[in-house]
């Protein structure tokens, strides 16, 4: 690849300005500092300020570089603090969905900006919460992009990072120099990051990577939009013995019952519930879906298919038990020091945010122990001060990490707690109304399960989601015998999905009351 950048035209009167928004952990400052010193190596005058994001990924922090050729009759420049609408040259966004938010703030303008983000997504807060899918329509973004900026520059950064053993700022600084978007050659950042002095080899393949994909995509016209979901046929494990006696028994049984088109969903909800509890829950997870299949009519097992999805979700609620189980795995532990890219013998501690309620507490006591303390509400209001609070946990030191590991431990016993005591009442219930429409209604006995979807989550996310769940499933008790009632219960679940407040579905509902 030749060592010249694409050519461009610049006005030595004015100043280049640019706007980089990253968020933690993504080399954000690291890339700012870079290409001001690339700024100030070629002699001009450069300048960097930030405004951070707030925590939980609901924000990227806004870095501003402002840099001018000095010119010594005008004495030293006065730069910006801040980006302004209308007056950016480059925008470079770490993520995709920040790359939006730059268009929308104004900050992408036709004829002048050229825009650089990486195509991968890193999932907001506020898409995480939504009860159904929130996930944000990546497919906008291309084609605002495509019309807000003079030159668009899109591909996958964080997986070029990751393949050269580096973290995104190097991939998009060198998306920077590949995109000419700045009068510097390529030897001139290069010399930028060796002066750094650290991780020099890895943010220099990083950095090539980012150059020629960069030079790959303007010589293409535009970038190839990347596909933001997984075909569903990729994301389910093959029904298929591991190695395990109990579990390949449960696998040889699942082969004999169930027709080879639930064997994908089957395969991901046995290992779900014998990952949640034990083979014997595995057991009791094949015998519940096989009550479904006596109510096929031929065609396509679409009720034994949403059984073996949602029952497993069901089997398998978010309790205090499971919580404390994820965060003290050793695979997980993994995960998150490669995703901050920690070397050999680096230290890696890992701060979790906890705010348990009395609710759970109680849920995870034996059932009378649980009962027995909601029959005392001055009890209960008393011990609630104490555990109602957050709480900064670091699952990295002694102390935590055996308080932790002690409470995920308790799932031997979760059978006997009070939390589960309910959640297979409510199960129960639900599946025996699905059982009772699948006699004279198929269609709302699916809808029914499929309804399940509304439930998710622990504490007040999972309270909302019950709460709603609840509300369908009496107006499917309602609805049946009606010719339409399957379409009433998808159209409920729909908005019950789509909206957050319970105001729309009640009013939903109360149209339901007038006519049944």
């Amino acid at each position: 690849m030749n060592a010249m950048v694409p050519s461009c035209k610049f006005d030595p009167a004015r100043p280049l300005n640019i706007a980089v928004l990253a968020m933690g952990g993504q080399g954000g400052g690291v890339l700012v500092d870079w290409i001001v010193a690339l700024g100030e190596s070629q002699g001009w005058v450069a300048q960097s300020t930030s405004v951070p994001g707030v925590a939980q990924r609901t924000g990227a922090t806004i870095y501003y570089i402002e840099m001018v050729r000095p010119r010594s009759d005008k004495g030293y420049p006065v730069l910006s603090l801040m980006p302004a609408p209308g007056d950016v040259d480059v925008v470079m966004a770490a993520e995709l969905m920040e790359g939006g938010r730059s268009i929308l703030r104004g900050l992408v303008t036709p004829g002048r900006t050229t825009l650089i983000t990486s195509s991968h997504r890193t999932y907001a807060v506020q898409e995480k919460i939504a009860p159904g899918d929130g996930i944000g329509d990546g497919a906008k973004v291309y084609d605002a992009a495509l019309a807000s900026a003079k030159s668009f520059i899109a591909f996958d950064m964080a997986a070029l990072a990751e393949a050269s053993g580096s973290v995104i700022s190097a991939v998009l600084f060198g998306a920077l120099a590949g995109s000419g978007a700045l009068p510097f050659e390529r030897q001139a950042y290069e010399q930028t990051i060796r002066a750094a002095g650290v991780g020099v080899e890895a943010s220099l393949r990083a950095f090539a990577a980012g150059f020629d994909r960069s030079v790959e995509e303007l010589a293409a016209g535009k970038p190839a939009q990347v596909p933001q979901s997984t075909p569903l046929g990729k994301k389910y494990p093959p029904l298929a013995p591991i190695g395990h006696p109990p579990f390949d028994a449960l696998v040889a049984r699942a082969h004999a019952t169930f027709p080879e088109e639930l064997h994908a969903m089957i395969a991901a909800g046995l290992r779900k519930v014998v990952d949640y509890q034990d083979v014997a829950y595995g057991q009791e997870y094949l015998n519940l879906v096989a009550g479904f299949l006596a109510f096929e009519r031929g065609g396509e097992p679409a009720l034994s298919l949403a059984a073996a999805k949602y029952i497993a979700v069901a089997m398998t609620y978010d309790d205090v038990i499971r919580v404390a189980d994820l965060k003290t795995r050793a695979s997980r532990f993994a995960r998150v020091c490669a995703e901050v890219s920690a070397g050999r013998g680096q230290l890696v501690y890992t701060t979790e945010y906890m705010h348990p309620r009395m609710e759970e507490v109680a849920g995870s006591l034996p059932r009378g122990l649980g009962l027995w303390l909601e029959a005392k509400p001055r009890l209960w209001r008393l011990l609630d001060r104490v555990v109602n609070r957050g709480r900064r946990v670091r699952t990295g030191t002694i102390r935590w990490f055996l308080l932790l590991y002690a409470v995920g431990g308790l799932k031997r016993q979760r059978r006997g707690t009070l939390r589960h005591s309910r959640e297979v009442a409510h199960r129960e219930a639900w599946l025996d109304l699905a059982r009772t429409s699948a006699r004279t209604d198929y269609a709302l006995a699916v809808e029914i399960l499929e309804t399940r979807r509304l439930v998710k989550g622990y504490s007040d996310t999972h309270a909302r989601g019950q709460s709603k769940f609840d509300q369908l499933m009496g107006a499917a008790r309602r609805l049946q015998g009606r010719p339409d009632a399957a379409e009433w219960i998808r159209r409920l679940r729909q908005l019950a999905l789509r909206e957050e407040s319970d105001e729309p579905l009640k009013g939903a509902l109360a149209t339901i009351d007038t006519f049944v």
